[in-house]
């Protein structure tokens, strides 16, 4: 071989000399030239500037996989591998001739620069380390070397979030990409894609992005060092090992200078370093870089031109020769050897490759690129079916053509599927473009270009969804360009900037939409904020114009207006009066923030003072006096409910003008509770929970709001959850007894129907339902319904009532029931008992409720439900075993004492065991009733001394005793026979004029009648 450089230039040099704008200077200013470029990208933008230069008529397109051909095209523009192997054409340019040492494509370029010649002129183009080997295999070359326009200098690590703009980042693998762009979208708003796999026309589209400044982030492999201009002003390396098709090796630093060189354009400098987990670049290779000094390249990877077609074997032999020349060395099997390989073994394929020109198409097929990246062997049976077709049929059967074709026809997917689409497409764009393979040629070129440029417009449109935050970098470009940004906000508080959702604006707080991340967001952000200022205004006129229908309190403390929060409340010391904290950005200043916090200040004490107005009434009473007064404080210190047991002295001690002063503003003293009726409502419950968890940190607390549903059903009682804060049941107006709560109204109507059961004597006229001795009850079906309870929750709720419990045996009872019934009472008898207990409620009710008395009926309480008689004493007993009857009775302190030295039962007289249990006794009431039942029977009972009657015959005696003939008349218990006589310390109350219009005084006057 005899190879000479006569007529041939070599312009030499580091990135960014102006080579191939030389290149196209040179070619344009011949008759006719062809350049080849080692990607179709970089032959794109290539034939794109020699358009403009001289015409699209004049200028034609060929690579793998495209071909524009004008009919009197002069210039050609080419990928290195479609570059003729002979050319008639005045000039002749080969860009980036450092390929030569690639171990995959290098044989190519070193077989276009030894043998391709322009018939004027020939350029040969790459970096300065090709010198001294074109020196040896091209004797008289002329080498021309041009420095840099600009310096190069090391910037060091940085993390990729602190990366500056204009950066490209380079990784090796599409998997580190794909990641790295993922991260800067979310950091900084987005990043274009460059990959080696990708379409040029998606590469175009995402180097397009870049350019434009739609982002200012590109990350990329080492295809953007092959000549790609780009305005990057920094470059960073993420990765700094990549595979080479054989293996995973360092990158030498010549690659690492021809990536590094990307950096800076023109006459502007341009900086490098390292990111991620790469090391920093130590002195000698940054020394190396900055000064483009690397190490010249020692040989160029070479194959043979002349290839034997006599046979399989002899192609063989021919691809297996060695250079003889000096400084070449004989190039690894690339694509298209390793398919011959494959095929040579298949026997079908040996018997039918028998002549010279077979051998030649088998490797014309052979030559088919590996688009999809798949298997040796798959490859090798895609080009065993078309040869076949080749050789059987002339041309490849387009029905299987169209049905691959059809296959890859689809645009939905992910970027993996539509890449390996593109892949797909482009084999068979390659297949259409082979001269002679196809019938109709024309039509499957435009067939499979049109789906490649759908397939690759998809890609991009993918590509730039999942890594570029459009939003992010309009705005940000906007915001360069220093243009004034444009906002909008729809009716449901969507705040849009130049097109762009930004967040959302609810009453005056603006939330940003999830993404925005990073310094960028934060101008992003400040521009939305600005856009916004006249909203704020106009939102604080119109909230403190509002009526109060579009503010309301929500049950997480919030103060809403038209939905959207503007205020929280948080406790204070005056549980009534909670504090207003206003939910507002900064950008709500001045006179406006004044009036929308004034606003919702009148707004919510209206609303407290409106749903809880009883209590706000109270708390404003100016005409309580002394103890009326400080009962009426506590009463609102507890939002409306008291027990009784907790200020039994002061409602002893209360008068009745103080009492009559108090229910006037709806109080009621009950049995068990001193409450407001009014407030037992879903409202005013809801509330007033509100207000005690606001000052008690309470919102957190396990049931709070769940007891609301429950009292808004209209539930009687519920069962108890020991999670829950006890308090809630008392705020929901229920009283917590063990295992049940029951609402408080429902106690007192409880205590109305167990009173009479207390009062009725053996002997008297007819028994009521539940009655037994006078002294005990039994349950009844009236209660169970009020209560909504089964005869087992009655047993807890009793007990936890304070009350006590005697099992007899059903026998016993039913023979002490028989012996003792007797008619129905009179009507006079019923008249005197509704205005006895009518009179006064706090005397008849409260003040023995407190005193150790049997629970009287509250005026206001409606009348009990009728009840059947089904006191388990009356129901039929059970075959096997009889089921024991409990006897109820009110429980007291004596009880504490009994079954020590009492064998007899209770000794108490027969008042006190009438009266109702103490508040104090009731927590503690069903552990002191149990085990002691059996021992409690109303036989022994009966057998009680008169020595006992005459000790304990004093307070609290309400029966009239038949079985007393010694004692003389009391007077105070002739005027009222159902009232118990007390002894105060307080002097004797006035006994105030009757008014003769009341109904009272006309039941006296049929009391008196009835008497006659």
């Amino acid at each position: 071989m005899i190879l000479s450089g006569r007529g041939v230039s070599a312009v030499l040099g580091p990135t960014n000399t102006g080579k191939t704008h030389f290149a196209i200077e040179r070619m344009v200013a011949h008759g006719s030239g062809i350049i080849g470029l080692p990607l179709r990208l970089l032959a794109r933008e290539v034939y794109t500037r020699v358009v403009e230069r001289v015409g699209a008529q004049n200028v034609a397109l060929v690579t793998g996989e495209e071909k524009i051909s004008p009919p009197k095209a002069r210039f050609s523009v080419c990928t290195v591998e479609a570059m003729p192997r002979e050319t008639k054409a005045a000039f002749v340019a080969i860009d980036e001739i450092q390929l030569a040492g690639d171990l995959e494509r290098g044989h190519i370029f070193t077989d276009r620069l030894l043998h391709l010649r322009g018939r004027e002129e020939t350029l040969l183009l790459g970096s300065a380390t090709m010198k001294s080997i074109l020196i040896q295999l091209l004797p008289g070359i002329t080498i021309v070397e041009r420095p840099r326009l600009s310096q190069l200098f090391y910037a060091g690590q940085k993390k990729i979030t602190r990366l500056p703009q204009r950066t490209a980042i380079v990784a090796f693998s599409a998997e580190e990409v794909y990641a790295i762009a993922e991260l800067i979208r979310r950091q900084r708003g987005g990043a274009a894609v460059v990959l080696g796999a990708l379409s040029p026309r998606t590469r175009n589209a995402q180097v397009g992005l870049y350019q434009e400044g739609d982002v200012e982030y590109l990350v990329a492999t080492d295809a953007i060092g092959m000549g790609l201009n780009l305005d990057v002003d920094h470059v960073a390396f993420a990765q700094d090992r990549k595979f080479d098709g054989y293996q995973f090796r360092n990158l030498n630093p010549g690659e690492l200078g021809q990536i590094a060189g990307r950096a800076g354009r023109h006459i502007k400098d341009g900086t490098f370093g390292v990111t991620g987990r790469v090391a920093p670049f130590d002195e000698e290779l940054v020394e190396r870089l900055q000064t483009h000094q690397f190490d010249s390249v020692k040989v160029l990877q070479w194959r043979t031109e002349k290839f034997d077609f006599s046979s399989i074997a002899g192609l063989q032999r021919s691809l297996d020769a060695v250079p003889r020349v000096e400084g070449l060395t004989r190039a690894l099997p690339a694509t298209d050897q390793q398919a011959l390989e494959y095929l040579s073994r298949y026997p079908e394929i040996a018997d039918i490759t028998n002549r010279p020109e077979r051998v030649e198409k088998l490797w014309e097929a052979c030559a088919l690129p590996d688009y999809r990246r798949i298997t040796p062997a798959q490859h090798a049976d895609l080009i065993q079916s078309l040869y076949f077709d080749l050789v059987r049929r002339g041309t490849v059967n387009e029905d299987f053509l169209a049905e691959q074709v059809r296959r890859a026809d689809r645009t939905d997917g992910e970027i993996d599927t539509l890449s390996a689409r593109i892949a797909q497409i482009r084999t068979w764009t390659y297949v259409s473009n082979r001269p002679g393979w196809l019938a109709d040629p024309t039509h499957w070129q435009e067939k499979t270009r049109e789906i490649e440029d759908r397939l690759s417009d998809a890609l991009h449109e993918r590509l730039t969804k999942r890594f570029v935050d459009r939003r992010t970098s309009v705005l940000m470009k906007r915001l360069r360009e220093n243009a004034m940004l444009e906002a909008e906000i729809s009716v449901n508080g969507d705040v849009f900037v130049e097109g762009h959702a930004m967040g959302q604006l609810a009453g005056f707080r603006f939330t940003p939409i999830s993404g925005m991340e990073g310094p960028d967001a934060k101008a992003v952000q400040a521009a939305a904020y600005k856009a916004l200022a006249l909203e704020f205004e106009a939102r604080a006129a119109r909230l403190h114009a509002s009526g109060n229908n579009d503010l309301a309190i929500g049950s997480d403390g919030l103060v809403r207006w038209l939905g959207d929060p503007v205020a929280r409340l948080i406790g204070t010391d005056h549980i009534l009066h909670p504090r207003v904290i206003l939910l507002a950005d900064e950008q709500l200043t001045g006179m406006a923030r004044d009036h929308v916090a004034a606003r919702i200040e009148r707004f919510v004490n209206h609303h407290i003072s409106t749903v809880l107005k009883p209590l706000d009434d109270l708390s404003r009473a100016e005409d309580l006096q002394g103890l009326a007064k400080g009962l009426a404080f506590q009463l609102v210190e507890n939002l409306g409910v008291l027990f009784r047991r907790d200020v039994a002295d002061d409602v002893k001690t209360l008068d009745q003008d103080g009492r009559a002063s108090m229910r006037r503003y709806g109080v009621r003293f009950g049995a068990y509770h001193i409450f407001m009726p009014a407030l037992l409502k879903p409202a005013p419950a809801e509330l007033i929970t509100l207000l005690w968890a606001l000052k008690h940190d309470g919102l957190d607390k396990p049931g709070y709001g769940d007891l609301i549903p429950v009292l808004a059903a209209g539930r009687t009682s519920v069962v108890t959850d020991p999670s829950y804060e006890r308090m809630f049941y008392k705020l929901a107006g229920f009283r917590f007894l063990g295992k049940r709560a029951v609402r408080i109204d429902i106690l007192e109507r409880l205590a109305d129907l167990i009173r009479p059961l207390l009062q009725w004597k053996p002997g008297s006229p007819a028994r009521p339902d539940g009655a037994y001795d006078g002294r005990r009850f039994t349950t009844t079906t009236a209660m169970l319904s009020i209560l909504g309870a089964t005869p087992d929750d009655m047993e807890e709720i009793l007990k936890g009532l304070g009350y006590r419990a005697d099992s007899v045996s059903a026998e016993e009872a039913a023979a002490f029931l028989a012996a003792h019934n007797g008619s129905a009472p009179t009507e006079a008898a019923a008249a005197e008992k509704s205005e006895d207990d009518s009179v006064d409620d706090a005397d008849q009710a409260g003040e023995t409720a407190s005193e150790g008395e049997a629970p009287a009926a509250v005026a206001e309480e409606q009348p009990a439900a009728a009840a059947e008689d089904v006191a388990s004493a009356e129901q039929p007993a059970e075959a096997t075993e009889p089921k024991p009857v409990l006897l109820w009775r009110p429980g007291g302190r004596s009880d504490n004492q009994r079954g020590t030295g009492r064998p007899g039962g209770d000794r108490r007289p027969q008042g006190q065991r009438n009266q109702a249990p103490r508040e104090g006794g009731e927590a503690g009431g069903e552990k002191r009733g149990e085990g002691r039942r059996d021992d409690r029977r109303s036989d022994n009972r009966g057998e009680r001394r008169d020595d006992n009657r005459g000790k304990f015959a004093g307070k609290g005696d309400r029966q009239d005793r038949g079985d007393r003939k010694d004692r003389g008349p009391r007077p105070e218990r002739d005027n009222n026979k159902s009232q118990p006589a007390r002894f105060e310390a307080k002097p004797p109350r006035k006994e105030k004029p009757l008014d003769p219009d009341s109904p009272f005084a006309k039941l006296a006057a049929l009391k008196e009648q009835l008497k006659k």
